[in-house]
């Protein structure tokens, strides 16, 4: 799969995800697809940082104002998919919170403000998407030849085995300090991920 189908292809994924999330029966099905979410999108943000934006940068007319348009659009998209990820979330094998309250406390709460950063961030990825699908992609295609969009897709497959699972605001977002940040917050959020027993990928 090319580069461009292989991020259209993650683009309908995450729009399949906030409706499964409208859809979802129970508070804990919701919150796997929040997870899911974030697990999704901080994977294909790293990527199209790491070897999209700098290829896009190089080949496009005006390429450096676009990306970094795109990538102002990433950290508002990062932002909120952190204030999900640190929302609090009862044990998987209880109704205990991390912060130590019991279920029933303060949920309602939590529920109201997953909703809203849930609405937020499909506001924000509607947008992102339209902009890419429109304006940015096609041009992609236009400036480079398909062996080159067919070896790129080939290497965002394997990077994003690697990259990192969670949002990272404050790591850098442009090459080669994302690069060496990558790999090292990967490991951080496997682990993270293991000891809150969250899906893996």
């Amino acid at each position: 799969m090319d580069a461009i189908e292989l991020l259209k292809h993650d683009h309908r994924m995450v729009e399949q995800l906030f409706r499964d999330y409208r859809g979802a029966a129970s508070a804990r099905q919701r919150r796997a697809v929040v997870e899911t979410v974030i697990r999704e999108l901080s994977k294909h943000a790293a990527v199209e940082e790491l070897m999209v934006y700098p290829l896009a940068r190089k080949v496009l007319p005006d390429g450096q104002q676009e990306i970094d348009e795109h990538l102002a659009e990433h950290m508002g998209v990062k932002k909120t998919l952190l204030a999900l990820d640190q929302l609090p979330t009862a044990d998987r094998h209880s109704d205990t919170y991390p912060d130590g309250h019991r279920g029933g406390e303060g949920d309602e709460q939590v529920f109201e403000q997953t909703d809203r950063l849930m609405a937020e961030l499909q506001r924000e990825i509607e947008e992102h998407v339209a902009e890419e699908e429109g304006r940015l992609m096609p041009m992609l295609r236009e400036a480079v030849d398909q062996q080159t969009l067919d070896e790129l897709g080939r290497a965002l497959e394997k990077a994003k085995r690697t990259a990192p699972s969670r949002p990272h605001p404050h790591a850098p977002d442009t090459p080669p300090a994302l690069a060496m940040a990558a790999p090292v917050a990967n490991v951080y959020d496997r682990m993270r991920d293991r000891l809150q027993g969250r899906p893996r990928t």
